[in-house]
This record gives structure tokens, sequence and C-alpha cells, in this order.
């Protein structure tokens, strides 16, 4: 529980660092606090032309060059910016829009970036950073949900159970009774949990295997062993017309009855045997399997 609960506390804080940064950044967008038209000294009404010729009035007072204050200089950087900014009328419009929807500051932001860097940006670079994103949270839910898996077969008696056993057989069989009605030593407890292997189905210890990155990175492979698999398969059974193996009629049989590999491997070796020699890939077989079911389930009511 106490790993769950620090998983759950690392996305919190991650996801609050990440939109504060964002709400930040929404800020200190185009002129961050300073009003474009405001440091070149025009209206919003102002055309192109009063635009150019307010900004190289402006920059011949305040370039570097001609006027040494510091102070000007940060102007003068501020200054080319706002040209930057309203001498284009594709961002001077979103601009204009970010004036009069301050409160869509996730919008602007999204269209802010996307006008200054989207062309500098090289997709696949996205493509994997968002893929490391995904398979990070993917992979932190999973750890939580196994945690949280964990923690609920510990409280179980059967657990409990193996534990008293298993401590029973590293002591050679002898137990005090005084100390067997108290409970076990939380060290001594989590020392025979590690011993024990536990096999929670449907909840599967994390694999990085099974991350989305992963698998489409791997997915060329994936594809390819996909490929090959069915040629062999083609091969054997529709060219050469050979007799299905004990695993490939496992398959067929548990594709046609629509059964999971967990679920075949609990079923006795005599039901998969009788199963098998069903030969329920075929329709008519599979039919006559049902009608035989239904009719067993009807005598049983």
């Amino acid at each position: 529980m106490a790993r769950s609960r620090a998983a759950i506390q690392w996305i919190v804080l991650t996801v609050t660092i990440v939109l504060s940064f964002l709400i930040q950044s929404c800020f200190s967008i185009y002129c961050d606090e300073d009003n474009c038209y405001h440091l070149l000294g025009v209206n919003e009404n102002a055309n192109s032309s009063e635009i150019k010729k307010a900004y190289y009035k402006l920059s011949l007072k305040h370039h570097p060059d001609k006027n040494p204050d510091p102070e000007s200089k940060k102007l003068f950087v501020k200054i080319a910016n706002a040209y930057e900014i309203l001498k284009d009328e594709a961002t001077r419009e979103q601009y204009d829009y970010a004036l009069a929807h301050p409160e869509e500051f996730f919008y602007n932001t999204a269209r802010y970036y996307h006008a200054y860097y989207g062309h500098k940006t090289d997709t696949r670079a996205v493509l994997v950073g968002l893929l490391l994103i995904i398979s990070s949270f993917q992979y932190m839910n999973q750890w939580t949900r196994y945690n949280q898996a964990i923690d609920m077969v510990k409280k179980t008696p059967a657990y409990k159970n193996k534990l008293r056993a298993l401590e029973l057989q590293r002591s050679g069989g002898v137990a005090n009774r005084k100390k067997g009605n108290k409970q076990m030593d939380k060290k001594v407890e989590e020392e025979l949990g590690k011993e024990l292997n536990l096999d929670i189905r449907g909840t599967e210890k994390p694999s990085v295997w099974e991350l989305i990155g992963v698998r489409l990175i791997l997915l060329p492979y994936t594809l390819g062993k996909l490929l090959l698999w069915y040629g062999c398969w083609f091969w054997r059974y529709n060219v050469k017309r050979a007799p299905y193996s004990w695993e490939d009629a496992s398959y067929l049989t548990r594709r046609s009855l629509r059964v999971s590999l967990d679920s075949w491997k609990s079923i006795g070796e005599s039901t998969k045997e009788d199963l098998i020699e069903r030969r329920l890939w075929e329709k008519s077989n599979f039919e006559n399997y049902v009608a035989e079911m239904r009719k067993e389930s009807k005598r049983r009511r």
C-alpha cells in the first residue's frame, strides 16, 4: 500500500508541475507581461507601415551601438520581439486573439508554440517523447495496480496460513503455542513474504515488454514473426495436409471455444484430450458440441 500511495503521489506531483509550467508559460508568451503595441507606441488599429516606422524610430534610439545604457539594451530586445510579432499578419492575429481572450491560456499557448517552434521541431522527436511519457505513466499504473492486488492478497486468511506453514517449515516444525496465537512480527512477515511466489491471475507483475513504446519499437519484428508463423501454418496444413500437432490443435480448440490461455491451462488433461479429439474447429463438430452442452445444461436444471 505504501508503494501504491507513493506512486500516486509521484503522478500527482508530476501532473502539477506540468500544469504549473503550462500556466506559467502561457503568461510568458509573446511580449511577456508587456503589451506589444505599447512597446512600439502604436494603437491596436495601426497598419503595417505605422508599425514599421515606429520600430525603426525606437530601434535607432535604443540600439546597443548608439545607447550603452543596460536598460536601453533590454528595452531594445523587447521592441525587436514586439515588431517580430506584429509585422506578420498571422502572428498578429493570434496575438490580438490572445489579448481579447486571456482566459483561453492553453489554446493561446498552443498556438504560440506551434507558430514559433512548430517548424523547428522534429516530428519524430515529439512522437518519441510522447511515447516515453505514455509508457512511463503506463508502467507506474501497472505497478500501482499490482501492489494494490498484492496488498489485498496479503490480507486474506489463505496467505496468512501459507506464511504460518513456511514459518513452521523454517523452524523445523516446532512452534510456540503462545507465539502462534499472536500476530507475526512485521519484519518476519516481510522476509517470509519474499519467499512466497504470489501468482495473481489478471494482475501480472509489470514488464517493460508490455509497454506501448516497446511494443511499437518491436512492431516490425512482431509483424515479421507473425507472417512467418502464418506462412509455416499455410505450408504445413494447407499445402502438405499434415495432421495438426498437439500445440496447434490446442490453439484451434481454444480459438473455437474462445477460451484464454490461462483458462485452458487450468483444464484437466483428460478434458483437453476429449475436446481436441472432437475437432471443434470444424463447424459441424462445434455445432454438435454446443447442442450437447445445451442438452446437458437443461438436464441439470
